[in-house]
């Protein structure tokens, strides 16, 4: 079979199991998550087979060794996978949930009721976990998916999908609900994106280049983020204390993620007695730093920053440090450099902190908090399938009601239009 006949029969078998799933009840999904979860404990070995032959082909590929890690599926990564679904099935069912209802003039009842959005194509990069908890939020939120994953992980993916495979058709449920794409030909993406009459949604997750690749190449509706130029503004009446343990978790803690600091605004009445120390607590984490004028006068050592690291998501231990002159400069940067993901600003004065979340557009705002926190677990949302910073229809953090759209529903007693 053709690549393209592949595709689309996957497309075609994704559709009409999505038919089904619109209708299964919550007990049939939740039975289903739980049987994933005990075959990847129970299979695990056979799992970490195939699993060893992706490490090997990154190994001889000379992959860095920070992604061969996220390669990697050891006995605790698969517990943190099982019990991802588990939660997952815990988590209310967005599906059939009524919004809102309202009576018309002419006694009409209309009302708004979740329904899931049908077919999702998922492109992503690396991280073989993903491939679960996508699937267990498609499943949870009545969503048939096709999955594609990077060649670096393709045999992990398709044992993890003969798994749910086998735990679809013990709970009764169509097997086709979750499908991987048995193959890294780059034409089965090409075909994917073209299949608009069978799948309704897209939704890319990895690097840029992937990200923008997909947008541009797609017929269906994607839901994206680009990159996270993330920003925390520490503002004159910020608290030292809190300012330099939330910067610092926000750079170090993880800094090869989208929701990682990217740049520091730190407000010029406060710059001299909070830069210094700061630096240096970022200078012993092996952080970088690249500052504008003012920041290089109070941080010889730093490296003058160019116009082009405003703009720039590192992902990696490299800091941008810019000193404003208040709220309205912090506002005008991260309008013009940022990237609609997540801002943060530390400070004591009410007044100024409403002003920042109202005034700042991005899909999570934080006050006296790291920007690590945007993440669906994290939010409460159970789990994510990604981020969204597209606003058409989910802005931020995409768990169980992302995956949902909602469809009018009118009850009436014979009324006809006049």
């Amino acid at each position: 079979m053709s690549v393209d006949r592949l595709i689309r029969d996957m497309a075609e078998g994704a559709k009409g199991a999505s038919r089904i799933l619109r209708k299964v009840g919550r007990d049939k999904k939740d039975r289903a998550l739980e049987l994933m979860a005990a075959k990847l404990i129970e299979k695990r070995g056979r799992i970490q087979e195939e699993n060893a032959k992706d490490l090997s082909l990154a190994k001889g590929k000379g992959m860095a060794s920070a992604l061969i890690d996220r390669l990697r599926l050891d006995d605790k990564t698969l517990r943190s996978m099982a019990d991802g679904l588990r939660e997952i099935a815990a988590l209310p069912d967005p599906v059939g949930e009524v919004i809102r209802m309202w009576k018309r003039p002419n006694g009409l009842q209309v009302g708004r009721v979740r329904i899931p959005l049908g077919v999702i194509g998922f492109i992503y990069e690396s991280r073989p976990n993903v491939t679960v908890d996508a699937a267990g939020l498609c499943l949870k939120s009545g969503n048939a998916v096709i999955l594609k994953g990077g060649s670096e992980a393709i045999n992990s993916n398709l044992v993890l999908a003969g798994i749910m495979a086998e735990a679809l058709e013990d709970a009764g449920l169509p097997e086709r609900s979750v499908q991987v794409v048995p193959t890294t030909d780059r034409e089965a993406v090409t075909t994917l994106l073209s299949l608009e009459d069978h799948i309704d949604v897209v939704i890319p997750r990895g690097g840029e280049a992937l990200i923008r690749y997909v947008n541009e190449n797609s017929r269906i509706p994607v839901l994206k983020h680009y990159k996270g130029v993330c920003h925390t503004y520490v503002d004159e009446d910020a608290d030292p204390e809190v300012a330099s343990e939330v910067c610092f978790n926000a750079k170090v803690q993880r800094p090869g993620v989208c929701n990682a600091m990217e740049t520091m605004l730190v407000h010029e009445k406060i710059a001299e007695a909070f830069l210094p120390p700061m630096a240096r607590r970022f200078q012993g984490a092996g952080v970088e730093i690249r500052g504008c004028d003012r920041t290089v006068e109070l941080l010889p050592w730093a490296k003058r920053a160019e116009e082009s690291d405003w703009a720039e998501e590192y992902l990696d231990l490299i800091l941008a440090i810019k000193v404003v002159s208040g709220m309205d400069e912090a506002l005008d940067h991260i309008e013009r450099y940022g990237s609609d993901h997540t801002e943060a600003i530390l400070t004591k004065d009410y007044q100024r902190a409403q002003r920042f979340l109202e005034e700042v557009d991005s899909s999570v705002v934080l006050v006296n908090a790291s920007t690590r926190f945007n993440d669906g677990n994290q939010l409460g949302l159970g789990a994510e399938i990604g981020i969204s910073t597209s606003k058409l229809h989910a802005f931020g953090p995409m768990g169980l009601e992302e995956l949902t759209t909602t469809k009018f529903i009118v009850y009436g007693n014979g009324q006809v239009r006049t």
